[in-house]
């Protein structure tokens, strides 16, 4: 068998069998260890309220999966475009920059109380609660990422006649690529802990809803279940995001 295969063997399997053994003793600890089942249930447990309460736990996950998915979008659109302004722009950097890091400062969780203020209780707070976790890693990551051009490659570039648009498209952004994906990546997973932040602060429906209404009902296998799915949730995102990245970078040979 060839190294390859071997390192592809390991790469799947060995975080599978780490998983598989983790689980393993979760379920042979509890029993052993006569922790009550309304406190931590086994694996099993919350396999079987997976199974059987799929209708309820899929209605709850949808509105979280929307407004992750347009927290994901909003913020690192916006993300983007404002590190692109401060790119080619620096004494807007200079005067706005200091406020967004301010800004940053502040714990979401102490922000997402004023925002269901504001916005009330529907969608709109969490996908704004969302869209800021993702705004600030991406924004500093891609506005670092846009300087990284040399400035010998600049100026080859004017030389060239190339417009500011060639300059950005043919060696700023592909620069900058690895890093912003860099970001999106920690995005796909944040945008989920940001819907479900703003549905713990007030919200009736959602997998933040379900987790603080089976935390204070003690339906530790729900409660279980909704944390599964939620992280499930986010590992989805995240391989969308890299199979995005893939494709995009399988795309720079044929742009060069």
């Amino acid at each position: 068998m060839s190294k390859r295969s071997l390192s592809a063997i390991g790469t799947v399997g060995l975080p599978v069998f780490g998983a598989l053994s983790l689980i393993a003793a979760w379920q042979w600890l509890l029993p052993a260890l006569d922790v009550p089942a309304y406190i931590v249930p086994t694996p099993l447990a919350v396999l079987h309220t997976l199974a059987t309460e799929w209708r309820f736990l899929l209605s709850n996950a949808l509105p979280t999966w929307g407004e992750a998915a347009l927290g994901f979008l909003i913020g690192n659109g916006i993300g983007i475009i404002l590190a692109i302004t401060f790119a080619y722009n620096p004494r807007f950097q200079a005067a706005y920059f200091p406020i967004v890091l301010l800004f940053n400062t502040i714990p979401v969780l102490a922000l997402a109380p004023i925002i269901i203020l504001v916005f009330g209780l529907g969608m709109l707070p969490k996908i704004i609660i969302a869209a800021l976790i993702c705004f600030f890693p991406t924004l500093v990551n891609t506005a670092r990422g846009l300087k990284l051009a040399t400035q010998n490659e600049l100026d080859l570039m004017h030389v060239l006649s190339a417009s500011a648009w060639e300059t950005f498209w043919r060696l700023r952004a592909p620069r900058s690529a690895p890093l912003v994906f860099a970001s999106l990546r920690i995005a796909a997973t944040t945008c989920v802990i940001g819907a479900i932040v703003g549905e713990w602060i007030g919200s009736n429906q959602g997998l933040g809803a379900v987790i603080i209404q089976s935390t204070f009902n003690y339906q530790a296998e729900r409660l279980f279940a909704a944390v599964a799915l939620a992280a499930l949730s986010g590992i989805v995102f995240f391989v969308i995001v890299v199979q995005i990245e893939r494709f995009f970078l399988r795309l720079q040979p044929q742009q060069g």
